[in-house]
């Protein structure tokens, strides 16, 4: 995993769980961690764009 992706997903995951208990019962929080984790697969490939460190995917192999 590059830095930029474990830098992301540590600040995601570090700020769910400081508002965690705050957010509900499992089932309330669950939902929240499925929706921010969403959002945040969502949003990475547009910030390592803007940072300028995105890789070229692509499906076809040599």
């Amino acid at each position: 995993m590059d830095p930029v992706s474990l830098g992301f997903y540590a600040s995601v995951c570090g700020l769910l769980g400081l508002a965690g208990p705050k957010l509900g019962g499992a089932p309330i929080r669950l939902g929240v961690g499925a929706l921010v984790g969403i959002v945040a697969v969502t949003i990475l490939p547009h910030i390592k764009t803007f940072l300028g460190v995105a890789e070229a995917y692509s499906t076809v192999s040599p």
